[in-house]
């Protein structure tokens, strides 16, 4: 590693996979420990009400920010593709794009979700004890998503040229400045949800403006300057092209994660309050695995870029392999000791009964997971957005809302409502696997055929 930046064109690729992918795994473990924060002080000093009131709104909120999240994807794989290209002049004008993207859509966004917060809790069927405080922690959450979308999209940038390490170093600094502020607003103030909301905005302000202020101070092609801010077209349009399908993908995958959550919450608070602490632990298992999936996209982009596919294909198998262990290793070691951390959330039996549950019929086989989101990931950095996010919508989103509407409507039990899981996993993963092969002979096809044309030219 170099001048923040890791060569992924040249030389041995595990080390250089491990080396990008546990700073990325460890930045999106804190920023879900802020999540996790919030519930817990809440949890603790507020009561079950507001632990389910801040715990049920991860869809709602992931409905709107994935699509933000999924075009920072976009920016990731397009300036990648250009420096694998060595189009220095490139990147320099897909990064100012990228960045004004980041601030428009996440004010758009931010005011949608301002607005839409307490129709949709109320569309949900969230209980009468819950919805006024779940409508409060969203409001105060959204009026600060301008913020979060710079934090992601900067991100998304230093990552297309491989640092992954100043974002870690960002996210840990107003981390601790977010647990601080929890206990203050909450424990010491008295400001329930409202507390670790407002804690939560200040804290991806303060991690925002400190990437914004480093991409000020390159002195590369990732140089930032206000002045030089606009949309160039070509490169809107391609981070359009890879990044709104996925984006699109997340929303619809939160949709039907918003039908499972009105599921929950029809066994009451205590299930309310139970899966959420659960949750949590899929996601740390999650935020394991995905930063092999997004090591897996950057790497491939930039290698597809410089035309070497055989070097994407031992990118995939590298990622792929070590995303299953990761995943397993925190899957199996969440579920073994469940007792301790479903504790740190809850001190009521009743509550830690459904958590297990959920961590038992979900936790244990998430690692699942990883056949369609690493094939989808490298057929991204190739430049085939759409398809993946099509199969994901199908197999999985489709196949969840279709579940509960027929089979869960018979029976009204909890388990069965959790199983689709681990069925919608297996279904998506065969789907993607075999349209990824497909798609990476083809390519490599198309490569061969050009590197021949160049030999005789």
């Amino acid at each position: 590693m170099k001048n923040n930046k890791i060569d992924m064109l040249n030389g041995p690729l595990l080390s250089k996979i491990i080396l990008f992918a546990l700073p990325l795994m460890i930045t999106s473990t804190l920023q879900q420990l802020f999540n996790a924060t919030d519930i817990a002080v809440v949890g603790r000093f507020a009561g079950n009400q507001a632990l389910a009131a801040v715990g049920s709104n991860g869809p709602i909120i992931n409905l709107i920010i994935n699509l933000l999240i999924g075009l920072s994807m976009g920016a990731n794989v397009v300036i990648a593709n250009y420096i694998g290209q060595g189009r220095k002049d490139r990147v320099k004008d897909a990064v100012h794009t990228a960045f004004l993207i980041s601030i428009i859509g996440g004010a758009f966004f931010g005011a949608l979700g301002v607005a839409v917060a307490r129709p949709i809790l109320t569309a949900m069927d969230s209980p009468e004890d819950v919805i006024d405080l779940a409508t409060l922690y969203l409001r105060i959450y959204f009026a600060g998503l301008p913020m979060l979308s710079v934090y992601n999209f900067c991100s998304s940038i230093l990552r297309s040229k491989g640092d992954t390490m100043r974002p870690l170093i960002a996210l840990a600094i107003s981390g601790v400045i977010n647990v601080g502020l929890n206990l203050l607003l909450v424990a010491v103030f008295h400001m329930s949800v409202a507390g670790v909301a407002i804690a939560t905005v200040v804290s991806n302000t303060i991690s925002a403006v400190m990437l914004v202020v480093m991409l000020v101070k390159e002195t590369d092609e990732f140089h930032l300057e206000f002045r030089k801010l606009r949309f160039y077209r070509e490169h809107l349009k391609r981070i359009i092209q890879i990044g709104l399908p996925t984006g699109v993908q997340s929303m619809v995958f939160s949709l039907s994660n918003i039908f499972i959550q009105a599921a929950v919450n029809s066994f009451g608070s205590n299930a309310i309050a139970g899966s959420a602490a659960a949750l949590n632990f899929e996601y740390f298992s999650y935020f394991a695995l995905n930063a092999f999936v997004q090591t897996a996209m950057t790497f491939t982009s930039q290698n597809y870029g410089a035309l070497n596919m055989k070097r994407c294909r031992t990118i995939y198998w590298r990622c792929m392999i070590c995303g299953v262990l990761a995943a397993m290793i925190c899957n199996f070691g969440f579920y073994l000791g469940r007792v301790f951390f479903i504790g740190l959330f809850t001190e009521s039996p009743e509550v830690a009964e459904w958590a297990f549950v959920r961590m038992e019929c979900v936790l244990l086989f998430q690692w699942i997971a990883l056949s369609y989101e690493v094939s989808g990931a490298a057929m991204r950095g190739m430049g085939h957005s759409t398809l993946p996010a099509i199969i994901t919508v199908i197999g999985t989103c489709v196949l969840r809302i279709a579940w509960i509407f027929t089979v869960f409507a018979q029976s009204h039990d909890f388990e069965v409502l959790l199983n689709i899981y681990p069925i919608s996993w297996c279904v998506t993963g065969a789907a993607m696997l075999v349209t990824y092969f497909l798609i990476r002979r083809r390519e490599e096809k198309r490569v061969n055929v050009y590197a021949n044309v160049q030999v005789d030219l």
